[in-house]
């Protein structure tokens, strides 16, 4: 009569030794990444993310050439008498308003990506957990970089010439760049607080078209009614395209380019934390 030998359960006092064997030695395993580290890691995700599905680049690259001939050529002649007046005056705002509106797609994308689960395993990894969400921000600044050189030149092809020269152009590109990062966080609380990414839109456009329309982007202040223009006076959108326009005219109004720091400031104050809260809770 033949007999059968069970295999035998690993012991319990076997069983960690057997794992330690398995792990690298605490000696060989790499450090853990800092904030700066994994801010850049998941910003440089985001750009892999445009290489493989350069599609994306649409809103960046089409976008902005419709908006600027557009509204150059539709409003130029009524509002300005001339294109070639009105494209001074409009340059400026309508490269404030592309980015701002570009910034929408960055809570689009974050959305999306929580919808698929991948957030779910960045927040089982240990890294500084804010990274996540920063770094994605910070990938979107390619973007938006894309955007505003485009618009520029479109710009300088329909005969806009900004007094303040190339560096007048350069220090309004870098203001606009820190503005556009710190209005994505109202996106990012928007796109986290929603489930789907046509909610996200729809909210987002809610709270984008009063900001950019109710401006001194398309027209000057002082020709609405006066509750408007106090009203548009204290808009944001209105301050930061106040400060790019004195830029672009050689104009450095250091009260100007604080007020817009200090807009920045208060909305990653208020937005980045609520992001956060939502992030961490968010199943």
């Amino acid at each position: 009569m033949a007999t059968t030998t069970q295999p035998q359960a690993p012991s319990r006092e076997a069983e960690p030794e057997r794992i330690r064997q398995i792990l690298v030695a605490p000696q060989d395993r790499p450090p853990r990444s800092g904030p700066l580290s994994a801010c850049l890691t998941y910003g440089w995700r985001a750009l892999l993310k445009i290489k493989h599905v350069p599609e994306q680049l649409f809103d960046v690259t089409v976008f902005p050439i419709m908006m600027t001939v557009m509204f150059t050529f539709i409003f130029g002649g009524a509002l300005a008498g001339s294109v070639d007046q009105y494209v001074q005056w409009l340059i400026p705002g309508i490269f404030v308003q592309t980015l701002i509106m570009i910034t929408m797609y960055t809570g689009l994308t974050l959305n999306k990506d929580i919808s698929k689960g991948i957030f779910d395993r960045f927040r089982s990894l240990p890294t500084w957990r804010p990274a996540q969400l920063v770094g994605a921000l910070l990938g979107d600044q390619v973007r938006y970089t894309l955007a505003g050189v485009i618009i520029l030149l479109v710009g300088f092809v329909m005969g806009f010439r900004p007094d303040g020269g190339l560096m007048g152009v350069i220090a309004a590109f870098v203001m606009l760049l820190v503005f556009s990062f710190s209005v994505s966080w109202i996106w990012t609380v928007v796109s986290l607080s929603v489930r789907s990414e046509q909610a996200a839109m729809g909210i987002s456009m809610f709270i984008l078209m009063p900001l950019t329309f109710a401006s001194n982007i398309f027209v000057d202040p002082s020709t609405m009614p006066s509750w408007l223009e106090g009203v548009v006076d204290v808009n944001p959108v209105s301050v930061v395209v106040t400060s790019v326009r004195e830029l672009m005219s050689g104009v450095y109004d250091v009260g100007s380019m604080m007020t817009v720091l200090i807009y920045c400031a208060v909305l990653v104050a208020v937005f980045g934390p609520i992001s956060m809260v939502i992030y961490n809770r968010k199943s």
